[in-house]
């Protein structure tokens, strides 16, 4: 067997430190390329662009955008979650209802949901209606495909012996079902919420006149790239704070699994 180097050993006993390396030869690539290979043009230094992060968030109407696009987001995916939950518990288990609904929600799953959008805008217009609407269809599919995956995985033997011990339906529910499928269910919330992030900026990029999106397309039509860069910083540390918010959720409810 060929032993690690001392390099893949140290980063290995600190993966925060390799974390740390990544990130900063990853910002020096990039400002090597903006600097010497790169239109400035098309592509900006990180330093303009983490330099220049206020006159961003400054810019007439952006504050206001970051709002209505959190409220979307938020609001959409509540609502995802809901019914992903319901439909996801209602169809894994009932073995008919999966036998029946399961190749249905697999194929609505493979359309592409941009296809749709034409369908939202005509319906709902081009206010927050329709931008919530799109997310929840890109959020709801990898939320009911976790609590599948997650009920499908546990054990008859525990179903039965709750049932032999008297448990309701609710029992097994709450204390059987729930319990089982937590890591799954979790992992569905961090990819749905993913989801209605990207269905919400995609609609408010093609059609919306606020938002984060709407902004995004400004700054590319305009060729602001320091601009756009920071915006889509400002993106990106929305979407790691929000993964982060639910995985400190998910450490919350899944304390009682210990080392498992």
């Amino acid at each position: 067997m060929r032993s690690r180097s001392p390099l893949m050993g140290l980063m290995a006993r600190y993966p925060r430190s390799a974390q740390l390396l990544t990130i900063v030869l990853f910002l020096a690539l990039w400002e090597i390329a903006a600097r010497f290979f790169v239109d400035k043009m098309f592509l900006s230094p990180p330093s303009r662009v983490y330099g220049e992060i206020s006159r961003v968030i400054g810019t007439k109407g952006l504050p206001q955008a970051l709002g209505v696009t959190l409220y979307e987001v938020s609001f959409a995916f509540v609502v995802a979650v809901a019914i992903g939950m319901a439909i996801g518990l209602s169809v894994g288990l009932n073995a008919f209802a999966r036998r029946c609904f399961m190749p249905i929600i697999l194929l609505l799953y493979g359309i592409p949901q941009i296809v749709i959008l034409p369908l939202f805008i005509l319906g709902l217009g081009i206010g927050p209606p329709s931008k919530i609407a799109f997310g929840v269809t890109h959020g709801i599919f990898p939320i009911i495909l976790a609590i599948l995956a997650g009920v499908q995985n546990l054990k008859p033997v525990l179903l039965t012996s709750a049932r032999s011990m008297g448990a309701n339906r609710w029992h097994i529910l709450r204390y059987v079902v729930l319990p089982h499928m937590l890591p799954s269910f979790f992992s569905g919330l961090r990819l749905g919420m993913t989801g209605v992030l990207l269905g919400v900026l995609l609609a408010e990029l093609y059609v919306s006149t606020a938002g984060i999106g709407y902004f995004t397309g400004v700054f590319t039509q305009n060729f602001d790239p320091t601009r756009l860069l920071g915006l889509i910083s400002i993106l990106a540390a929305m979407a790691i704070a929000l993964n982060e918010f639910m995985r400190t959720v998910e450490r919350r409810f899944s304390r009682w699994r210990g080392n498992d």
